[in-house]
């Protein structure tokens, strides 16, 4: 019995442990060359956005952690290029019905779908790109989801939340 109770917890606790973001990077760069940084320029981006404006505080604080120096684009080592990717996925909500009937080892039935909706979300993304060489040398993306009904607090959370998770694995291999 206990060995049982054990066994749920640790798998509870491994369950916890699973990332909730994706990172990807080129392992022949050597990121401890890397010191200052600058936020790339938003071309065709009139005006930040919102939640443009939670991700680059949230950037700036995750840089400042890892000790790199905010710099103007013209000098910087890194250009940092973040966005929100659309993603499309079908939601199943509500009840289905099912009706059967038979005698013996045959019988028939059928049933009805639940209601299939689609939902739009945005995935957050942060890419750093050598400045000199204009190549992408890491990459992370959020697992988690920010939608219109959510309240400006859970953006921001999220946000601060999503961005700590992704430059926790910066850089690779510390």
């Amino acid at each position: 019995m206990i060995r049982n109770w054990l066994t749920i917890l640790m798998l509870a606790a491994l369950a916890g442990c699973a990332s909730n973001v994706a990172t990807d990077y080129n392992p022949s760069v050597v990121f401890g060359n890397y010191n200052t940084w600058s936020f790339a320029e938003r071309e065709g981006e009139p005006k930040l956005s919102l939640d443009g404006a939670r991700i680059e505080e949230a950037i700036t604080q995750a840089m400042n952690r890892k000790a790199l120096e905010q710099v103007p684009a013209e000098e910087a080592d890194l250009l940092v290029y973040y966005g929100i990717e659309t993603v499309e996925r079908l939601d199943t909500t509500g009840l289905s019905y099912g009706l059967g009937f038979g005698r013996g080892p045959f019988g028939f039935g059928f049933t009805t779908a639940p209601p299939v909706r689609e939902i739009e979300e945005g995935k957050l993304y942060v890419e750093l790109v050598d400045n000199e060489t204009d190549r992408v040398v890491w990459r992370s993306v959020s697992k988690r989801y920010l939608n219109e009904d959510q309240s400006p607090e859970t953006r921001r959370e999220l946000i601060d939340e999503s961005v700590a998770d992704m430059f926790a694995k910066y850089p690779p291999g510390a």
